[in-house]
């Protein structure tokens, strides 16, 4: 995970990577209870829950085994066409190789990254803003990218929100555009 942003009452109170935002957040508010507190990761606008009671350590190593790494490959099915095994096959690297490749292609050429984006957007305003005027209307004009429409419906809520609403978006402050 990279870096999370920490909401209380519509207002940023912290920043940064995980570890850090703990340590601010714990030094901050001490012994007080931090089920007001909200963290987002900054990618995925996923709720992250911040562990206050290990915000000083550090993770424990694990030792290694020996023999080659464990890569995380995981195996799954691929269903294709007769003609499409056919020219897979044909090509140098085999099957596995030329997927990946695509996949990589498309993940630098950013396919798909808008909808991401608009995605990691939705999922921080179900979070925050359910009880906001205009929600579901601003939902509405997110996904339709009406993004003049969705500045006039969220104009009234808290200013924090607003511009994180417009960096998950990867925009300035006119956010849906």
């Amino acid at each position: 995970m990279g870096t999370v942003t920490a909401f209380m009452e519509g207002r940023v109170i912290g920043a940064g990577d995980v570890g850090a935002v703990t340590r601010l957040l714990e030094e901050g508010y001490g012994a007080r209870d931090h089920s007001a507190i909200q963290a987002f990761d900054d990618e995925s606008g996923r709720a992250v829950d911040l562990d206050f009671w290990d915000a000083g350590k550090s993770a424990p190593e694990v030792a290694r085994g020996r023999g080659r790494p464990k890569l995380g490959v995981t195996s799954r099915e691929v269903t294709l066409l007769p003609r499409q095994w056919e020219w897979l096959a044909a090509q140098p690297g085999g099957a596995s190789a030329i997927i990946r490749r695509l996949v990589d292609e498309a993940q630098r050429s950013g396919a798909g990254a808008e909808r991401e984006r608009r995605d990691a957007a939705y999922r921080f305003m179900q979070a925050t803003c359910g009880d906001r005027l205009g929600y579901e209307e601003a939902l509405r004009a997110l996904y339709r990218g009406e993004g003049e429409r969705f500045d006039t419906l969220t104009a009234d809520w808290p200013e924090d929100i607003r511009a994180y609403i417009a960096r998950l978006l990867g925009n300035g402050p006119a956010a849906a555009r």
